[in-house]
């Protein structure tokens, strides 16, 4: 076995035990948010989040190992530097979200929009970044078809997601005010502008 492969089941083991600090932290968030009066507006998709994430990780770990997919500098490279930019990105959609970012949808609008970080150029910063990350993650080491079927997999999982969590974002007059102009993933970086907590 190539030192590559166990490395490479040490990050993916990362990536996991990342995604298990990050649901405490949700749920931390979710009661801080439910206690000033944001309720819960439902599952919206989780379990089929959670099933897909765990999925890829498992699936490349597997792929990588059973089928012996070989490490390729030139794709490793590029492919992690996509998932340290996606990584990256989403640790700022974390700390720029704070008490209000959380695995599940809360109608928490009443509170407060965020429009700064990354919110100032786009309403969904956190599923690009997921999904950059998901799909990168397997061909850093030339798991490509856990990386096709998993980037399939998620557009049709968040595709779901992102219509639910709309629904309840776009329902409120603020939110609808300060966000609905903005694109969902792309930015439109010559229209920068200012932000904040409205």
């Amino acid at each position: 076995m190539e030192l590559s492969v166990p490395l490479y089941l040490a990050l993916l083991g990362a990536v996991g035990a990342s995604r298990l600090i990050e649901l405490r932290r949700s749920r931390r968030n979710q009661r801080r948010l439910a206690a000033r009066g944001a309720p819960k507006a439902g599952g919206a998709g989780l379990r089929w989040m959670v099933v897909l994430h765990s999925g890829i990780l498992a699936g490349a770990a597997l792929e990588v190992v059973l089928l012996r997919r070989p490490l390729m500098p030139a794709l490793a490279l590029a492919a992690g530097g996509i998932f340290v930019f996606a990584v990256a990105i989403r640790w700022w959609v974390i700390r720029t979200l704070g008490e209000f970012w959380n695995v599940e949808v809360m109608a928490s609008t009443g509170i407060g929009v965020v429009t700064s970080g990354p919110y100032r150029w786009i309403r969904h910063p956190n599923y690009v970044a997921v999904w950059l990350e998901l799909m990168s993650l397997p061909l850093i080491h030339s798991a490509w078809l856990t990386a096709t079927a998993g980037t399939l997999a998620h557009v049709f999982v968040l595709r779901k997601r992102i219509a639910m969590e709309e629904a309840v974002l776009l329902a409120d007059p603020v939110y609808r005010s300060t966000m609905a102009n903005k694109p969902r993933f792309v930015p439109r970086l010559w229209r920068r502008g200012r932000g904040a907590v409205a």
